[in-house]
């Protein structure tokens, strides 16, 4: 039976409770693969200033945070407003398998990429099985 490692066992644990409890917060879809010795976190944030977006590791929480602010049109009578404005927020507990140090984001067409490096000690490896000699295997010298 194969094990497999999840760093993200508690995804949304944290971004439930805290978006329940927090109405003006909006929704940061995402989508994670892992890519090799990498996972890929991509978030759709269209139309959000990239100088907004705020990313940051404390321990093993990866919080996301961004901010759209509202088209604000002097004099103009709205009739339907559904692009919602305001501040977005994930956080995401990546687990003791992902070099924190070696994380990276870009942004591009609205869509936030994070790369998480898997850390060295959690890729998968070959052990190698030695030989063990016991004394009783050893046979003894004939001597003369």
């Amino acid at each position: 039976m194969a094990m497999t490692f999840d760093p993200f066992a508690e995804l949304d644990r944290l971004a439930g409770s805290v978006l329940s409890s927090r109405s003006n917060l909006r929704v940061m879809p995402v989508d994670l693969y892992r890519d090799a010795d990498r996972y890929v976190l991509n978030a759709d944030l269209p139309g959000i200033d990239p100088g907004s977006v705020d990313i940051d590791v404390d321990g093993q929480l990866l919080t996301i945070r961004a901010q759209r602010t509202a088209g604000g049109i002097e004099g103009a009578k709205w009739l339907t407003q559904e692009r919602p404005a305001g501040s977005f927020l994930r956080q995401f507990s990546i687990g003791e398998g992902v070099d924190t140090s070696g994380i990276s984001a870009s942004y591009d067409n609205g869509v936030l990429s994070v790369v998480l490096p898997v850390s060295e000690r959690a890729k998968p490896r070959k052990v190698e099985v030695q030989s063990v000699r016991h004394d009783s295997d050893v046979q003894p010298a004939i001597r003369s």
